[in-house]
């Protein structure tokens, strides 16, 4: 619904994530087994990887930058397919959510059935991995286009949340904030006949509900002033706030490696990180099967699943 939201100052378009073209450096994986021996010409996950543990032997300050793909073993769904296309509709947009009441109630409901599987999910291997990597030094910051939190879950303190988290809901008037658990407890008071209800797991705490009668649906107002309340992340069309923009550029500017997990970086509040870097002379390695937008800013791509690949560079 809103994992990929708009950057400070820019609203992201359709056609605005649109894939780039493949790099040379980002061969496709084929085989069962992403870490099989093959040749290096072929561009080998397993040679790739001993390239990066390689480059982070001399890292002193690696810039850790995640998406989606950290997440969906901990069964949260991601949104883009291989070649960085929608596999589903693209999120709930900003003024959507906060100008038509009806579409505010279909959030919400979908989320209220969405959010019993996301607010359990638990981390995978990829954070425990990168929380290992915090703990035994030489990462600047990780910063995550994820809403779930799991990264803090899995014992990583240096984060930034660039898109917010959904386990917080926001008044959008006075400014209050609560835990998402209350609200849900809110919701359910509120709407008894929907809490037996159940659906596939969609990505960000939706839920793929079909055709109701969404204006049934009751969305309780803030306890505090009786404001609009929305959850607490970047929604598409919504600014990422600027201090966190300007934190993480800051730790990235002090970087000597960019590392990117899981993301197809295909919206450009994330995708202008990896610009920085380039700019910066910074190299960037990505660890993601698929294209990325980066495809063309990076040193090299390690093709292969988060978890597996990270538990072999800091193994547990």
């Amino acid at each position: 619904m809103h994992s990929h939201p708009g950057a400070t100052g820019t609203i992201d378009r359709p056609n605005d994530a649109a894939p780039a073209e493949r790099s040379p450096v980002a061969t496709p994986l084929h085989q069962a087994d992403p870490f099989a021996e093959q040749t290096p010409s072929t561009g080998s996950p397993l040679v790739a990887l001993d390239r990066l543990r390689d480059l982070l032997g001399t890292s002193r300050n690696c810039f850790v930058l995640t998406g989606a793909g950290c997440s969906t073993a901990s069964g949260i769904p991601d949104y883009r397919d291989l070649d960085g296309a929608w596999k589903r509709p693209p999120p709930m947009q900003y003024r959507m959510f906060m100008d038509q009441p009806l579409s505010r109630a279909r959030y919400w409901a979908r989320s209220m059935i969405g959010w019993r599987r996301f607010g359990s999910a638990k981390p995978n291997a990829a954070h425990e991995a990168l929380a290992r990597f915090e703990a035994g030094g030489g990462m600047s910051l990780l910063l995550t286009q994820n809403v779930d939190g799991l990264h803090e879950q899995a014992g990583n303190t240096e984060v930034v949340d660039l898109h917010g988290r959904l386990d917080r809901v926001r008044c959008m008037q006075c400014e209050a904030r609560s835990p998402r658990a209350v609200f849900q407890q809110r919701l359910e008071s509120a709407n008894p006949d929907w809490v037996t209800l159940d659906a596939a797991v969609a990505p960000d705490g939706d839920a793929d509900l079909g055709d109701f009668d969404f204006a049934q649906f009751v969305v309780p107002p803030c306890a505090v002033c009786g404001g609009i309340l929305k959850p607490d992340v970047v929604f598409f069309g919504e600014n990422v706030p600027r201090d966190r923009v300007e934190h993480a550029m800051q730790r990235l500017a002090g970087s000597d490696l960019m590392l990117v997990v899981g993301s197809s970086l295909m919206v450009y509040s994330g995708y202008r990180f990896a610009t920085a870097a380039a700019a910066s002379g910074i190299p960037i390695v990505s660890i993601n099967i698929g294209v990325t937008r980066a495809d063309p800013l990076l040193a090299f791509k390690v093709e292969a699943p988060c978890g597996e690949a990270l538990s072999m560079l800091w193994p547990g």
